[in-house]
């Protein structure tokens, strides 16, 4: 039995059921020494919404599940008649498993979900973006600074024809 790591192609926003409904049938099937682990790797990230920072876990690979696997013609069929599953990743007749280096890096990642979260700003210092909540709706203005530890960005908007610095939640502003 020669068990590898292969990445699969799944429905995003899915993942997790997809998941259940593969160990499931894999189960029922006699086959769950043959697909000992299927991952999902997710990271928590605090977000800002309304003044109030909450948790929430997201998916690092959205679409994609990593599953270990004895991969033969009964576990392949298994896997791929599964409802929401598209294909391995590599050539769709042979997968290509991932090499040692890419499973420790991704199982790191599943691992090292219990360290403290960080609000996830997608911003850069430059960046066009235009206000969409708050005294200063639909303003547009420039990133100064981004403060990631408290979730704010610093940007320069123009009132009364002068620059003026407002400090703005992160998920007040987008990107123009």
């Amino acid at each position: 039995m020669v068990v590898e790591w292969y990445v699969l192609r799944v429905q995003a926003g899915r993942e997790d059921q997809i998941k259940e409904n593969l160990l499931r049938r894999a189960r029922a099937a006699g086959l769950e020494e043959k697909l000992p682990v299927i991952l999902s790797p997710t990271e928590r990230v605090s977000e800002i919404k309304g003044g109030e920072r909450t948790v929430v876990e997201r998916k690092i690979y959205p679409g994609y599940l990593m599953i270990e696997i004895d991969l033969d013609d009964q576990t392949l069929f298994l896997v791929k008649d599964t409802p929401g599953v598209g294909d391995f990743l590599g050539n769709p007749n042979k997968p290509i498993p991932m090499s040692q280096e890419e499973v420790q890096k991704i199982t790191m990642e599943a691992e090292s979900k219990e360290t403290a979260p960080a609000p996830k700003i997608e911003f850069d210092v430059g960046d066009n973006v235009r206000v969409k909540e708050g005294p200063f709706l639909n303003f547009d203005g420039v990133v100064e600074e981004v403060y990631p530890e408290k979730g704010v960005v610093r940007v320069i908007v123009t009132i009364f024809g002068r620059a003026t610095p407002v400090d703005l939640e992160y998920w007040q502003t987008e990107r123009i």
